[in-house]
């Protein structure tokens, strides 16, 4: 089994182009199925491995402590393997089959409520320089509008269109959405531009810069806004993406439909917005729970 790893490791390098990163963890996984192997039996060729060991060896790491997500993880590199197997003619017998992994805990998305945003876009939290004009644009912009990181960063003049008062992002394999902005943001990000072009005239390829009119970069955004967002103690994390999601949160939360929210997001599909109903029932929940008379 040992040269049977070692020649698919060369064909994710070779021919795959896989990272060093992933190479090496692959190569982990697969080593230590292999040990397990030839810990319950003499014969370690591949024809002698089935099903019952596959399961026997999933139990095991169950036990040793590793999470569902590790496991789920090392599982993948061993149907990868088995898949690559057959693909080159070593086996007809793929043991994974029907093999499925510990399903996992689903973990709500972290988000900031309403009157904690409020309070984090104080005014008395920022002043009239740039850098604090900038900063505050960017982290209303990100709650407003749910965009991620990367399509924040790569926002440019002509993608704000004041007049139909809408934002064009680039989103996931360059596909463009629209949306739409209120008058109130679309004042705060003209109030934005006037300062930039006061502090550095024309010539800005992009929607925000940093203090020298260079590209932002998503280190100086991600400390940005990690920066504001840890004045909440309870915050579990505190990233862009949880600007987005606490964008979605409070839109469901205050009656918004799902599509619609879908549709602003950028997902391929609705499983993936239905996420954020769990963390509006769990919000539902817990109003219940307080103010129900007979809730205890």
């Amino acid at each position: 089994m040992a040269n049977l790893i070692e020649k698919y490791i060369k064909h994710l390098r070779y021919e795959r182009n896989y990272s060093l990163h992933t190479e090496i963890s692959y190569l982990e996984d697969l080593s230590q199925f292999e040990s397990f192997v030839k810990s319950r039996i003499t014969d370690v060729e591949i024809e002698a491995v089935d099903g019952d060991i596959v399961r026997r060896w999933i139990i095991s790491l169950m036990e040793a402590g590793l999470t569902a997500r590790t496991v789920n993880r090392k599982l993948s590199a061993l149907k990868s393997f088995y898949k690559y197997l057959q693909r080159i003619g070593v086996t007809e017998i793929n043991p994974l089959r029907q093999i499925t992994g510990p399903k996992m805990k689903k973990s709500l998305p972290a988000f900031v409520n309403h009157a904690d945003m409020e309070t984090i876009l104080d005014e008395d939290n920022f002043d009239d320089s740039y850098e604090s004009v900038r900063n505050k644009t960017i982290l209303e912009l990100f709650y407003i509008t749910g965009m991620r990181e990367a399509e924040l960063i790569g926002l440019k003049d002509v993608d704000v269109d004041f007049y139909n008062k809408t934002v064009q992002v680039t989103g996931k394999r360059n596909k463009q959405r629209l949306i739409p902005l209120g008058e109130a943001s679309l004042s705060r990000l003209q109030q934005y531009l006037d300062r930039r072009e006061e502090e550095f005239g024309g010539g800005c390829e992009y929607f925000f810069v940093k203090d020298d009119n260079t590209k932002l970069t998503p280190s100086f955004v991600y400390k940005m806004v990690h920066e504001a967002l840890s004045v909440i103690s309870t915050l579990p994390k505190a990233s862009p993406h949880v600007l987005r999601h606490s964008f979605a949160t409070n839109m469901l939360n205050n009656g918004a439909d799902i599509n619609a929210v879908k549709e602003i997001l950028g997902h391929a599909s609705l499983a993936s917005t239905e996420v954020y109903t769990h963390t509006t029932f769990e919000e539902l929940k817990k109003i219940y729970d307080k103010a129900h008379p007979r809730a205890e």
